[in-house]
């Protein structure tokens, strides 16, 4: 059971392999929007790429969440912050949703063997899944504007730390191995390590360092999405 990491959507292509579970991240904040969107009663996510996508969705009269730099796209029931899912009107509904990073990389690796979401919120749950799934993972990690970033590194870090020295899986991917790294140094106060990082500080400038802190927060959310098709359910 082999692990890797892919710092970027763009890079997927030079990852993809048959037979893998793909962990995408974007822990600022649309996987842990995802995430925490199923815990609080959820049924089905639609990411879709595109606004227009999102906006025929919407024309059908599902609920529709569109963000883009941070920010809600006007017109749009919600973005892509977690605290906007912990509420009735989001229980038993189909949502799609379209973000700058996050639903890139889902519809990145769409074509993998099984795709699920990550994020610090299901930290503990996805490491049990992935155990017992046996399988090789690739963490893609949703970057931003397919650029490296740290925190969804810093995830996938903290995943493979857990399977390769608690549950025997392996690693000869150098990408894994820094993220595991990066992780070690930073996992006692990922808040503080993550102080310079840009999408930190992007985010801080629109009024959202709760989002952050939430979102940096492990376990919150014990639940696994995974793709079905075009849709996002919750795993069994």
């Amino acid at each position: 059971m082999n692990i890797e990491v892919c710092f970027t959507p763009q890079a997927y292509s030079l990852f993809h392999k048959p037979n893998t579970v793909v962990v995408v991240i974007d822990v600022l904040r649309a996987t842990s929007a995802i995430v925490t969107a199923f815990f609080n009663g959820v049924d089905k996510m639609i990411p879709v790429a595109e606004i227009d996508e999102a906006l025929d969705y919407k024309q059908q009269g599902f609920l529709v969440a569109a963000e883009r730099n941070g920010e809600i796209v006007d017109g749009f029931d919600l973005g892509n912050s977690p605290f906007g899912y912990m509420n009735a009107k989001v229980k038993g509904k189909t949502i799609a949703i379209t973000t700058t990073n996050g639903t890139q990389a889902i519809n990145a690796a769409k074509q993998a063997d099984k795709v699920v979401i990550g994020s610090f919120l299901n930290l503990d749950e996805l490491i049990r899944f992935l155990k017992e799934e046996k399988k090789d993972v690739l963490f893609l990690c949703a970057g931003w504007k397919n650029k490296f970033n740290l925190e969804d590194t810093l995830f996938a870090g903290a995943v493979a730390e857990a399977l390769i020295y608690k549950y025997g899986f392996l690693t000869s991917c150098d990408s894994t191995i820094a993220s595991i790294e990066l992780y070690k140094n930073a996992k006692h106060d990922l808040f503080k390590f993550l102080a310079n990082s840009s999408h930190r500080n992007r985010l801080a400038k629109l009024d959202l360092e709760r989002d952050i802190k939430y979102c940096l927060t492990p376990n919150q959310c014990p639940v696994i999405p995974i793709l079905d098709g075009k849709f996002l359910i919750k795993a069994n």
